[in-house]
C-alpha cells in the first residue's frame, strides 16, 4: 500500500459486520409490515421481505418509503414497528459481536487507525446497541444518517462524515468494511481506496463484486491483515480485479 493510501480511519458496519445478525433485522421488518397491513404469508409479504433482502444495508425509513409507495404516514409508522420489534429481540436473545469483531477493531486502533461504526439504524437503535454491547469507549465515533445530514447509504454521506469528524487528509485513507451492496456502494462512492465484503451478513460474494468490491473477506476479523501494511496476510483477501 502506498504512502497516499496508508489507512487512517476504518469505516466498518455494524450488523451483520460486527454484530451478529442472524435473522434479528429480518424479523422485525416482517412484524413491522406486518403491522401496517402487509400481512405474513401473502404474496404482497413474500415481494416487501425480498424487496427488504435486496435492500439491506439502507436508511430503514428509506426501505419502509421505498416499501410503501412514499406513503410517509405509513412509512413512518411501519419504522416505529421496527424499532419497537427489534427491542424485543434484544430482549430475548441478546446482542453478540461477529466471532473476532472486537479483535479487530482493537488491532485497528492499536495500529493509530481510527474506527467508525456506520449503520442504517436510528440514533435510537444505535445507541441501544452500543448499550448492550457495552461499545461506546471501544470505537472512535458511530454514526447513523441522521448524523450525516439525514442521508443513509449508498449515499457516500456517512462515510465523508466520518472523514470529516475524524480529520482525515484524504479520502483515500479510509477503508471501508460492510456486508451489504449499499456498504460497497457509499466506500466507494467516497472515495475510499478499500471497499471490502464480508461474507457474515446479508449479501453474497456475487452482490458484492458487482457493487464495486475491492475485495471479499469471509469476515472482518481479516479486515486488519488487509489495512495493517506490516501484517498483510496474502491468502486471506480475494482482491476483486
Amino acid at each position: 500500500m502506498t504512502g497516499a493510501e496508508r489507512i487512517t480511519i476504518a469505516c466498518l458496519d455494524l450488523a451483520g459486520t460486527t454484530l451478529v445478525d442472524g435473522d434479528a433485522v429480518e424479523t422485525a421488518f416482517a412484524e413491522a409490515i406486518a403491522t401496517v397491513g402487509v400481512v405474513p404469508g401473502t404474496a404482497a409479504h413474500e415481494r416487501a421481505m425480498a424487496r427488504v433482502r435486496e435492500f439491506r444495508g439502507r436508511q430503514k425509513i428509506d426501505i419502509f418509503r421505498a416499501l410503501l409507495a412514499g406513503d410517509e404516514a405509513r412509512a413512518q409508522a411501519a419504522n416505529l414497528s421496527f424499532e419497537r420489534s427489534y427491542d424485543l429481540v434484544v430482549d430475548r436473545r441478546g446482542l453478540a459481536p461477529v466471532p473476532g469483531a472486537e479483535t479487530a477493531i482493537e488491532r485497528l486502533r492499536g495500529a493509530g487507525v481510527r474506527v467508525c461504526l456506520t449503520t442504517g439504524f436510528s440514533r435510537r437503535t444505535l445507541g441501544r446497541v452500543l448499550d448492550a454491547l457495552g461499545w461506546w469507549n471501544r470505537v472512535d465515533l458511530a454514526l447513523c444518517p441522521e448524523d450525516g445530514g439525514g442521508r443513509g447509504r449508498p449515499h457516500p454521506d456517512l462515510v465523508l462524515s466520518a472523514a470529516l469528524r475524524l480529520g482525515v487528509d484524504d479520502v483515500r485513507h479510509i477503508a471501508v468494511c460492510g456486508d451489504t451492496e449499499n456498504d460497497i456502494l457509499s466506500g466507494r462512492r467516497a472515495g475510499a481506496s478499500i471497499a471490502a465484503g464480508v461474507l457474515t451478513g446479508a449479501h453474497s460474494q456475487a452482490q458484492l463484486v458487482g457493487a464495486g468490491a475491492t475485495h471479499v473477506l469471509d469476515s472482518v476479523k481479516e479486515f486488519p491483515d488487509l489495512v495493517l501494511p506490516a501484517t498483510v496476510a496474502p491468502d486471506t483477501a480475494r482482491t476483486v480485479r
